[in-house]
């Protein structure tokens, strides 16, 4: 007899659809491959009636938290964008604390991590959620490891993946748990995705950029080195220009910017990369030269470091088609 697993997904109020969507699309066509069910979906709301998106369209659960539920294999929540200031029911932390831990396995997608926290279920756990979310998630709740970059994140039975379509990631990984990665690469192949998405979330992000911090003086020199990258901007220049001795710019920089000025300098011609590269016209060398790079290794280094792909593989991906 052919084990067919349970997957619930858990829409929030004002639930982003591809949170919801996406997993279960995964899912169902894991069933199509297979030939037979084995996946069952159920979408759980967090009261009777329908659920309105953040798109405004709206979702009618099979269930709500209010109503028994059957054995459940994968129980995972949904994400929305009001998550992070959302305030979770009693009866929602209540019903996730009692249906997580009887589950095979438990997570979230998005900022659906919001509620498993809430409800003290990430404490002393490895997760990710969206770059845009992670500072808020890891600071609302010290005791969480939350990993910025990650697409998805395994810890025990507890599995969570970033922003958005990063679930469909995650829940491609569940079915390559359960029925093989020919099954799991199939699947991909028909949804037209990465089996094994290459780098991590932000490479998406904007999360990188050096914005101006410290007094003004620090400011207009940050301003400078993000205008001009490919200029000196050793300690002793990046002084010069504030009008401060050296080594009183760099105790100031690192009080005030909270960074080295090396690292801030990096970070910037980082960014400074990945604008030239996002226009398409110019090869990695010549992005190197241009953003102060000794030559393109450094850059290369540097860029993996930072976004987690190589500057060659990020042009291919994100350059403009003009």
């Amino acid at each position: 007899m052919t084990l067919v697993r349970t997957i619930a997904v858990v829409a929030l109020p004002n639930v982003q659809m591809l949170d919801v969507s996406g997993p279960l699309d995964v899912f169902a066509e894991a069933n199509r491959e297979a030939g037979h069910e084995r996946y069952k979906l159920i979408l759980v709301g967090c009261a009777s009636g329908p659920v309105t998106s953040s798109s405004g369209t709206r979702l009618l659960p099979d269930t709500h938290i209010g109503q028994p539920l059957a054995a459940i294999d994968t129980l995972l929540v949904a994400g929305a964008p009001n998550a992070p200031q959302a305030l979770f029911s009693s009866a929602l932390l209540g019903w996730l604390r009692e249906h997580a831990p009887q589950a095979r396995r438990f997570g979230s997608v998005c900022t659906g991590a919001f509620a498993l926290a809430a409800a003290g279920l990430l404490d002393g756990r490895r997760v990710t959620t969206h770059w845009v979310a992670a500072d808020a998630l890891a600071q609302r709740y010290p005791q969480v490891q939350v990993d910025a970059d990650a697409i998805h994140v395994r810890d025990g039975k507890l599995r969570t993946a970033a922003g958005v379509t990063a679930g469909l990631d995650l829940a491609l990984a569940l079915v390559e748990e359960d029925l093989g990665e020919d099954l799991a690469r199939r699947v991909a192949s028909q949804l037209v995705m990465f089996f094994k998405r290459p780098g991590g979330q932000l490479q998406f992000s904007r999360k990188g950029e050096s914005l101006p911090a410290g007094r003004s003086a620090l400011q207009e020199v940050q301003r400078y080195v993000a205008a001009h990258p490919g200029d000196d901007h050793s300690i002793a220049a990046l002084a010069e220009r504030a009008g401060l001795s050296p080594r009183h710019f760099a105790r100031l920089f690192r009080q005030e910017v909270g960074d080295t000025p090396a690292t801030w300098v990096e970070q910037a011609r980082v960014q400074a990369a990945r604008e030239r590269l996002e226009l398409g016209h110019e090869t990695p060398k010549q992005v190197a030269a241009h953003c102060g790079f000794a030559n393109a290794d450094t850059l290369r280094r540097a860029f993996s470091k930072a976004m987690g792909i190589s500057p060659a593989e990020y042009r291919k991906r994100f350059a403009s088609s003009d």
